[in-house]
């Protein structure tokens, strides 16, 4: 354990709460290969946001991107305004996301802006001692300056050294999967995969929906190396030159040395962009090489929390098919998805309901755990969903 008497500085935070930053604009509209892109990376196969065809038979008449994309746009995968203040020889890691989703939907040719506004935090103690939960939100627009979703990010940001000291060494190798097991893993993936398939451009009536109904189990995996790289990739950011880039130092938001580096770092993206890629150096080093990860707590390679958050949009959006929408959720992420291991959705509707507005919604409590059951996300969420005719 991290000892309690340690402490951290969070003296500089105060001066950025209320007041937006800085944000990096992307310089072309969004294409419909960076929806695609996306949607793959994120194991998300309904053909409503690749496939041109299907798209062109919906509701929309054309592909669209998934509700979870709008956090493509920017650097820092939503957290950038969490993660405000220098606190010395710390690091962060994600720690939940809240999102409302208001009507809009990005298509090809939309230029997508963000506004970011640190919001507050709070000094706790864990494992890894001292320990701050800070927030932040992002404001989702379009070119019409819709707009289209709410973001409120929480980062946990602590002593990188503490971290270190914690790490689980009894999670450094990673589990042996048999060919039997992953033949049975495809099957149990498929079956959520049929599912989209089978309501295909259809309602699902909130009508028929009832309080104690299970949503299909969501399975994928088993994680590795190379797909939390596919996830990196499809971030906009982590190409050379997608965006106007914010100025921003690292260090001087007190990362340590070896985790702080060049990344998005507009200057050095034009003398060696190389060493300006969060997957070789960084604070996202530690997703890919476990060396890394082992420094700030985490005992191998493991995924994106902004990634954890699209998958439970997607996972709830899926379900609810093209004329229903994810319109709020809340997601506390409790453990990492590390490499080898494997992660299951699953939810269950807790309520039903009309609101003010008239919408008809479920909600639903929804969780993330891997194969050994161990919890790694967390929360609630409404859903709007097409009411009968009557």
């Amino acid at each position: 354990m991290a000892t309690q008497t340690q402490t951290l500085d969070t003296s500089d935070i105060d001066q950025y709460l209320g007041k937006p930053i800085d944000s990096s604009p992307i310089r072309e509209p969004i294409g419909n290969n960076d929806i695609r892109r996306w949607v793959q990376a994120m194991h998300f196969p309904n053909l409503l946001h690749f496939d041109p065809a299907y798209a062109a038979a919906s509701r929309w008449g054309k592909l669209i991107a998934p509700q979870s994309f709008p956090i493509v746009m920017d650097d820092g995968h939503g957290t950038a305004p969490s993660c405000v203040g220098c606190i010395p020889e710390s690091h962060l890691l994600f720690g939940g996301d809240e999102f409302w989703h208001y009507g809009p939907r990005v298509m090809g040719g939309d230029v997508i802006s963000n506004e970011r506004i640190p919001f507050d935090y709070v000094v706790k103690n864990t494992g890894f001692g001292p320990t701050v939960f800070q927030r932040g939100d992002n404001f989702y627009r379009n070119q019409n300056g819709e707009l289209i979703a709410k973001q409120r990010s929480t980062a946990i940001r602590y002593s990188a050294h503490a971290g270190g000291e914690t790490v689980n060494k009894a999670e450094f190798d990673e589990p042996e999967w048999t060919d039997a097991e992953l033949e049975a893993l495809e099957e149990r993936k498929f079956s959520w995969i049929q599912m989209l398939h089978d309501l295909g451009h259809g309602e699902r009536w909130w009508d028929d929906v009832n309080v104690g109904d299970k949503l299909p189990e969501r399975v994928f995996g088993p994680h590795t190396i190379a797909s939390f790289t596919t996830e990196w990739r499809s971030y906009l950011f982590t190409t050379w030159g997608t965006l106007d880039r914010r100025e921003l130092d690292l260090e001087a938001l007190g990362f340590t040395k070896e985790m702080a580096g060049h990344e998005n770092d507009p200057h050095m993206e034009r003398i060696n962009p190389e060493l300006t890629d969060g997957a070789y150096f960084g604070p996202s080093r530690g997703h890919l090489f476990p060396r890394y990860a082992r420094k700030i707590g985490m005992p191998r390679a493991y995924g994106y929390g902004a990634s954890m958050g699209a998958w439970v949009t997607d996972y709830l959006a899926g379900w609810a098919g093209e004329w229903g929408m994810v319109v709020h959720s809340t997601a506390n992420y409790r453990g990492p998805a590390l490499s080898g291991d494997i992660t299951i959705q699953t939810a269950e509707v807790v309520d039903k309901m009309v609101d003010e507005e008239g919408r008809n919604l479920i909600q639903v409590k929804h969780k993330m755990e891997n194969q050994k059951g161990t919890l790694m996300c967390a929360g609630l969420a409404e859903i709007e969903l097409p009411k009968k005719p009557a």
